[in-house]
């Protein structure tokens, strides 16, 4: 039986689901040939409660160059960065479902996200395959994507369809927990223009660039605007929709109309739908949030290493749109 050494970068929700989650699949390791020790976790309070053995908490991250794998659950950009590249640079891989690490940082991680070194399943919907599931179907050329790629604007948008007012919505949501206190991330589009952006990466560009995604919120939004995209037989939801526009792909996040009967309207999670040639229309749709959820896409990725296959690999070289995408109509 193989040790394998793994430091965790990260115990709070998601680090304390991937913790736990290691430890009920343990059988599964012993399967592969393997046996997970981690190396240490990496928190910011110790005391806190968490499943995790308070012997394996630091304050200060393990030696990542003793590791046979890290997992990144931190968020943030610069603060892993500085942690992983080293690690990378080692010919470590790197576990992470960090989306504002991979858009912002691309330019010093993409060398080895094209060496197979990255894998981050976990970045767009949580465990519901999004990555994997595009992957398949690099043996079609893509048309369009739209997606719902982030559950607290969902929530929200459903609670206004209820009569809520925005802001009463976003109350409840950070009441539940769906919402963080700060909630710019989400309801100003940039969590989902962060994934927009691994996803072009993935299919179209090697090298789309963030700022070029446009990303509008629906903190503008009134109960009156739902209310008549309703009385039309339309709902509304924040899309992240990558599509052909004068012979270039355009990513955007914004709020779109859509037919109420679209599979769109009607998930109650994250979802993708893609157009592609030849093999036409496919839809997706799971949860993309949540401690397990996310811990579950890690994990994924932790046995896709053991299997031996590579990481997420971007796209091998920029592709010209084959169609002019017509994107639904934009909430004004």
């Amino acid at each position: 039986m193989e040790t394998l050494k793994i430091a965790l970068l990260g115990g709070g929700t998601v680090g304390s689901a991937f913790y736990r989650l290691v430890q009920e699949r343990l059988s599964d390791f012993h399967a592969l040939g393997f046996s997970p020790r981690f190396l240490g976790v990496l928190v910011r309070d110790p005391a806190k409660p968490r499943p995790i053995p308070a012997e394996l908490l630091r304050l200060e991250p393990p030696d990542l160059l003793e590791a046979d794998v890290v997992v990144e659950a931190m968020g943030g950009v610069e603060a892993p960065l500085g942690l992983v590249l080293p690690a990378l640079e080692a010919g470590i891989p790197l576990i992470t479902a960090n989306k504002a690490l991979l858009a912002e940082a691309w330019d010093k991680l993409r060398p080895f996200a094209e060496e197979g070194l990255i894998y981050h399943e976990a970045s767009v919907m949580a465990g519901t395959p999004a990555l994997s599931f595009l992957e398949t179907l690099r043996g079609s050329q893509l048309l369009e994507l739209h997606g719902i790629l982030n559950g607290t604007t969902l929530f929200i948008l459903q609670e206004m369809e209820k009569g809520r007012t925005y802001g009463e919505a976003l109350l409840e949501a950070q009441r539940l927990g769906y919402a963080e206190a700060d909630p710019t991330l989400d309801v100003e589009g940039i969590d989902a223009a962060h994934k927009l952006t691994l996803l072009a990466r993935l299919l179209v560009d090697p090298g789309f660039p963030f700022p070029e995604v446009r990303a509008k919120g629906i903190s503008g939004l009134t109960p009156e605007a739902l209310k008549g995209a309703e009385a039309q037989g339309e709902r509304v939801r924040l899309l992240a929709s990558l599509y052909g526009e004068g012979g270039r792909w355009r990513a955007e996040v914004a709020p779109r109309r859509l037919p109420q009967g679209h599979p769109l309207a009607q998930a109650q999670g994250n979802a993708l739908l893609v157009r592609a040639h030849p093999l036409g229309e496919v839809f997706v749709t799971g949860p993309g949030a949540g401690g397990e959820a996310t811990a579950s896409g890690l994990l994924a990725d932790l046995f896709r290493l053991l299997s031996g296959a590579p990481g997420h690999l971007p796209a091998p070289q920029a592709k010209a749109p084959l169609a002019e995408g017509s994107p639904f109509p934009e909430v004004e």
